[in-house]
């Protein structure tokens, strides 16, 4: 972390204060580093998941073409319409735990033809398979993504997944391509991305990491064409061992990305409400959200072990918060509201992403419509943009722009004997030659006083748009959808060298300087 590319001096993990001793605040300093590009941003850090699960693909993306909402091929226009909004580079799909129970044969065909399966990994309910491959490859193409599919080592077989390939990606004659043609698709997708297996640690397996790099390499050699990127399931939060057991056992030449799955709640016995949370429960929230800078930093040290160039990718491919489900719906659809709370999740954990880029390639926000921390929300015909939606939206402009490296002493946000660091920043300078800045605020009491101290190359402008809330679990409604939006954000001072902004509690802002 603190080596050639980046130096961050934020530390991240959990400081306890001794004997209640009163915390005074300082102004948070950052330097930041113009001339110092630190490569690339890949576009693909800000990826986004859509899983069989509630009401993300059935009754969210997916109305059916009979649908009186308006549509394209039964998906939902206003939620392409928004997407396409986010530059959302690429879509996991369609899984999670429901991958590694998923044939993707019963989802082609004639839909009148395809056989209904029980989800028995969320809620327990019936699907027909209306949304299958074809359904899901062109929703990606009208969204103008790339798609991400999930492959079945679970309950599947080699055969499926090499065949499922080859169906998707292969422009010859062969048995699978002629069952593409027959079944409407006369050119092939060519998707790119390719998890092999889903938590094989846990819901995909219940493997060992030692059995599971026997089954990623037997799966991994049948999954034949050219430019795929495999993605090994990976660790589970801090399974170091996951990691280096796979780092070890699997051929660099074979594996292109390793997954990691990280989520953020009060506590997994107890997540709490997605509203009406209280401040202890936020601040916990926060303290295991910015605990990924500590795991990405720790598995990057493993992952550089064995590959020193950096040849395998992090994929962070299921992040975001994860709260109770609201009242009167079924615990299996994972269902909740979506506040400031989780915009400063969102905020945060995108400059950890930002900063490390140079080993996270990838990553997935969990997910995409109406589960988890979700960017959009849907009932019957009506639709709202979160504000997690607002903040990928802000923070697009980092997208496959330069890293310029930032050095950042925060302020402390302090509960109790326990402190965290209030403010994160990332910055970056894109191909028209503008760079930006992403600065959050999650302290939830204080406003805090930032001075940027830029070295490399002069501004004459600064301009930016800011989210910031009343009270840190407002959100959007159906009947208020605007109630939580950016705004054009007036607190920035440039002068001789030196950028001074002041944020509200809870708040994010991105600066664009000229």
């Amino acid at each position: 972390m603190f080596k050639k590319k980046l130096r961050h001096v934020v530390c991240t993990s959990l400081i306890t204060l001794s004997g209640g001793t009163a915390v005074f605040a300082q102004q948070t300093t950052v330097s930041l580093h113009a001339d110092r590009p630190s490569g690339t941003i890949s576009k693909h850090i800000y990826g986004h998941f859509a899983e069989h699960l509630g009401r993300c693909i059935y009754d969210g993306f997916y109305v059916g073409d009979s649908s009186s909402i308006p549509n394209t091929a039964g998906v939902r226009n206003d939620i392409i319409a928004a997407l396409k909004n986010l530059n959302i580079p690429n879509l996991r799909w369609p899984g999670g735990c429901f991958a590694d129970r998923y044939h993707w044969k019963d989802g082609v065909g004639p839909k009148d033809q395809r056989p209904s399966i029980v989800n028995t990994m969320w809620g327990g309910v019936t699907e027909d398979n209306s949304f299958g491959t074809h359904d899901f490859l062109n929703m990606c193409k009208l969204l103008g993504t790339e798609a991400y599919l999930a492959g079945n080592t679970g309950s599947g077989t080699v055969q499926e997944l090499s065949d499922w390939v080859q169906y998707v990606n292969f422009e010859g004659k062969s048995p699978m391509s002629d069952l593409r043609v027959k079944n409407g698709q006369l050119k092939p997708w060519n998707v790119k991305f390719w998890g092999v297996g889903n938590e094989a640690w846990g819901c995909g397996g219940n493997m060992t990491p030692e059995y599971y790099v026997g089954e990623y390499r037997r799966y991994a050699t049948f999954m034949e064409g050219r430019d795929l990127y495999k993605v090994a399931s990976g660790a589970n939060v801090d399974d170091y061992h996951w990691t280096e057991t796979l780092m070890k056992g699997i051929p660099l030449n074979m594996m292109d990305g390793i997954a990691l799955h990280h989520y953020s709640f009060p506590s997994w016995e107890k997540k709490g409400p997605a509203t009406g949370f209280s401040e202890q429960e936020y601040f916990e929230t926060m303290k295991t959200a910015l605990r990924m800078d500590e795991l990405i930093v720790k598995h990057t040290a493993i992952m550089d072990k064995y590959d020193p160039k950096k040849k395998v990718g992090l994929v962070v491919d299921e992040w975001g918060g994860w709260f109770n489900v609201e009242t009167g719906t079924n615990p299996g659809f994972l269902y909740q509201q979506n506040t400031m709370r989780d915009a400063m999740i969102a905020g945060a954990t995108l400059n950890i992403f930002n900063n490390h880029s140079d080993r996270v390639k990838i990553a997935n926000l969990a997910q995409c419509v109406n589960v988890l921390q979700a960017v959009i929300l849907t009932s019957k015909e009506k639709m709202l943009l979160s504000p997690t939606y607002h903040v990928m939206e802000m923070y697009k402009v980092h997208q496959d722009a330069t890293l310029l490296p930032v050095e950042v002493k925060s302020d402390d946000y302090v509960f109790g004997k326990e402190k965290l660091p209030a403010v994160s920043v990332s910055a970056s300078k894109d191909k028209a030659g503008l760079t930006h800045i992403s600065v959050v605020n999650i302290n939830s009491k204080a406003s805090e006083e930032i001075e940027i101290d830029i070295s490399g190359q002069s501004y004459k402008s600064v301009t930016g748009r800011i989210l910031s809330a009343a009270k840190v679990d407002d959100h959007n409604t159906f009947e208020k959808p605007d109630y939580v939006k950016p705004a054009v954000f007036k607190g920035a001072a440039l002068k001789g060298g030196k950028l001074k902004i002041k944020l509200p509690p809870f708040s994010l802002v991105v600066l664009e300087m000229k």
